[in-house]
C-alpha cells in the first residue's frame, strides 16, 4: 500500500544524519582502538569531510550515531580551552582560530546505537532527533568532492523539485557491480532517474543497470515508518535500502551526481584520497607533487 507523501516547505532540509556506529574492519588494526571516522586524510579527519559538506550544502543540525568507544568524535568537535590558550600564547591565531571553527560547524547532537543492526536500523535511532522532517544520511566513510558544488547541496536541488527521496548514484564498471547495491531505473531528466527496484549486490549478469548507490541520501520522514516495518535481513541487520525500496511506489529518485568519490573504508580509497586531497592543497602541493615525481623516479615508475 502507498504511503502518504510528506509536505514541506521549499528548502526546509536541515540535519544530517551519520551512522557512525561501525568497527571499521576494513581499516584493522588501525580502527582496533581509534574509530574509523577519525582516520586522518592529510590533517582532518575523515567524518570532518563530511560534516563540511553537509554545512556547505545548507545543513544545520548534525545527528552522529555511535556506539561504545566513539567519544574521540565529541571531543573533536568540542571547544578545547587548554589547547586554544596554548596555541593564542604562541602567537599561532590562526590555528586556534581553526579549533574554534571545527567546534562551531554545526549543532552536533549525538545518539547511541547500542546494538550492530545494520544502517536502517542505526539511522532509525536519529528518529527522535529528526521528528517529522526531511533529512539527509552521509555514510562518514566516503568523502566526496564536488568542488564548488557539494554532492549533498546536488541532491537537494533535485529534493527541492520532486519533494521525494533522492539518492547519488554513480556509474561503476560491470565488473564492479556485485560490491554495490545497484538501481533499476527511468530515466526522468538530465541526470536523473526514478528508482524503480533496488537490488543489493547483484550478479554481473543479473545487475539491472551500471547505476550503484553510493553514500549521500536525502530522505523523507516516511522512511522511519518503512524502517519500523522492515524484518531483519542477511546477518539479522535493518537495511537502509529495504526501508527505501517500500517508498518506491511514492517516487524516489536517483541523481547521478558530479564530484569524486573516495572510499575511505578501504585502504586502496584511503591512499587514493590522502594522495588526490593533498595535491589539491595550495600550502602542500608543489612540494608534494616534486615528492611524488622523484618516488616515481626513484622506483622505475
Amino acid at each position: 500500500m502507498a504511503t502518504t507523501r510528506p509536505t514541506h516547505p521549499a528548502h526546509d532540509v536541515r540535519t544530517a544524519v551519520f551512522p557512525a556506529a561501525g568497527l571499521g574492519t576494513r581499516m584493522l588494526p588501525a580502527t582496533k582502538a581509534s574509530p574509523k571516522e577519525m582516520l586522518n586524510v592529510v590533517d582532518k579527519p575523515v567524518i570532518q569531510y563530511g560534516i563540511e559538506e553537509a554545512v556547505a550544502s545548507g545543513i544545520e543540525r548534525v545527528v552522529l550515531v555511535t556506539a561504545s568507544g566513539k567519544s574521540m568524535m565529541e571531543d573533536h568537535f568540542d571547544y578545547a580551552p587548554e589547547l586554544e590558550r596554548q596555541l593564542e600564547a604562541k602567537g599561532k591565531t590562526a590555528e586556534r582560530d581553526e579549533m574554534r571553527r571545527i567546534a562551531n560547524l554545526a549543532q552536533l547532537v549525538y545518539v547511541r546505537q547500542k546494538e550492530a543492526r545494520g544502517l536502517g536500523h542505526a539511522v532509525l535511532q536519529a528518529r527522535p532527533v529528526v521528528g517529522r522532517e526531511p533529512f539527509c544520511v552521509f555514510l562518514p566513510d566516503d568523502i566526496m568532492d564536488g568542488g564548488d558544488d557539494p554532492v549533498t547541496a546536488q541532491l537537494l536541488r533535485v529534493y527541492a523539485e520532486r519533494r521525494r527521496p533522492v539518492i547519488a548514484v554513480e556509474r561503476v564498471p560491470r565488473q564492479d557491480v556485485p560490491k554495490y547495491g545497484i538501481l533499476a531505473v527511468e530515466e526522468v531528466g538530465p541526470r536523473l532517474f526514478r528508482i524503480r527496484d533496488m537490488v543489493e549486490k547483484p550478479g554481473v549478469e543479473d545487475a539491472p543497470s551500471d547505476l550503484a548507490i553510493m553514500g549521500r541520501y536525502v530522505l523523507t520522514p516516511d522512511v522511519f515508518d518503512a524502517l519500523e516495518r522492515t524484518a531483519p535481513g542477511a546477518g539479522g541487520e535493518i537495511q537502509l535500502t529495504d526501508g527505501i525500496k517500500a517508498l518506491l511506489d511514492d517516487g524516489v529518485y536517483a541523481y547521478e551526481y558530479t564530484g569524486r568519490r573516495y572510499d575511505c573504508g578501504s585502504k586502496q580509497g584511503y591512499l587514493q584520497a590522502t594522495v588526490e586531497l593533498a595535491l589539491k592543497r595550495p600550502d602542500l602541493r608543489a612540494e608534494f607533487r616534486a615528492f611524488l615525481g622523484d618516488l616515481a623516479t626513484r622506483s622505475g615508475a
